[in-house]
């Protein structure tokens, strides 16, 4: 007897005879394009199973249409660091929900512009209609160049605006400024910032006079530029990777000294937020009622201890279903137009008036 590893593959053409049906209408009941009485279909189905047939071949399919059915996301942080973001969750739920309606898959892969920068790029070999790029840096042009002489349409995410690109933005630096604010109101004159990673090397050290030039995130640095819109000067600390850990150890820099210690904190995330928090209490500063702290993304919380935070909140899962949408309309021969959304001011039990030494 012929096992399942040595017969040969099931063709659609041995199910349409088997069914007693043509070649086409095989197809439809498969592919759901067309209209199929429901008894024929059952049939298609039941010949498919007795044959062992899967279903079209891909390989085949996508010679046909001269497409892959799949859309690369580029993400510029190494992947294990990238899905411990817990903003990058909702935002790959938002563009599957959006591509996978529309039959496509997403193939992950990492960007040479990131950390891995020496390693070899699979952007000039994988397979793929359109790109996304999350976590943008401002050293795309190699990739985006590489990506256009390929013609695969390209969205980004939160990205320093690029011409051929569509562009999928957050107000990152309304929305610190709105933060910012905030703070101003209650009384705050003396804030310090931590931020996200600022450069490829994800340094850690106290922030540089010098952060603007050096630095190849985006987000991070618009975000920089809101708080300037309010206060003349920054102080602060930069963070290896948008984690508690990180905020934790950026905490005990900024507030170990007594007599240098800010009355409020503003956080390029939710996890650098809750570190300096853990910081906070450890050091025996209380929060509020010495140190207000600010975050950026609007996590739900309850595996931290339930914090109500301040913050601002993010739409991170329309943001992935405007990526998809734009990719569609992209593939459709379409010139969309640019997304911006907006975030909110959440204001929680982390902040409230400044209390002057």
């Amino acid at each position: 007897m012929t096992d399942d590893a040595t017969r040969p593959r099931a063709t659609l053409a041995a199910v349409a005879e088997r069914a007693g049906v043509s070649r086409s209408t095989a197809s439809l009941a498969f592919s759901g394009a067309g209209p199929v009485a429901a008894e024929t279909r059952e049939k298609v189905l039941a010949a498919a199973e007795a044959l062992g047939y899967g279903g079209p071949d891909p390989v085949a399919r996508s010679l046909r249409s001269g497409r892959t059915g799949i859309v690369g996301v580029v993400i510029e942080d190494r992947l294990r660091e990238a899905f411990r973001d817990p903003m990058n969750i909702p935002m790959l739920d938002g563009l599957a929900d959006e591509l996978g309606a529309a039959g496509f898959s997403i193939l992950l892969l990492t960007d040479p512009a990131g950390p891995d920068a020496n390693a070899a790029s699979p952007i000039d070999t994988a397979p793929m209609d359109a790109v996304v790029l999350v976590g943008c840096s401002t050293r795309l042009d190699a990739s985006v160049a590489l990506l256009r002489q390929r013609r695969i349409p390209i969205v980004a995410i939160e990205a320093a605006p690029m011409e051929g690109v569509l562009d999928i933005a957050l107000d990152n630096r309304r929305a610190s400024a709105l933060g910012a604010a905030h703070l101003h109101e209650l009384g705050h004159r003396d804030v310090a910032v931590v931020t996200l990673p600022l450069g490829a090397d994800h340094a850690a050290g106290p922030l540089r006079d010098d952060w603007e030039e050096r630095a190849t995130s985006f987000p991070a640095a618009e975000r920089l530029r809101g708080v300037l819109d309010v206060y003349t000067r920054l102080r602060g600390w930069m963070a290896p990777a948008s984690s508690t850990a990180s905020g934790y150890t950026a905490g005990l820099a900024i507030l170990a000294d007594p007599e240098r210690r800010p009355t409020a904190v503003i956080a390029q995330s939710d996890l650098l937020a809750l570190g300096v928090i853990r910081a906070a209490e450890e050091l025996g500063v209380s929060v509020p009622e010495e140190l207000s702290v600010l975050g950026f993304d609007g996590i739900r919380t309850e595996a931290y201890g339930g914090v109500e935070l301040t913050t601002l909140v993010q739409p991170a899962l329309e943001k992935g279903r405007a990526a998809g949408r734009g990719v569609l309309r992209l593939l459709d021969g379409e010139e969309p137009q640019p997304t911006l959304l907006r975030c909110t001011l959440r204001s929680g039990a982390t902040s409230g008036p400044a209390v002057h030494r």
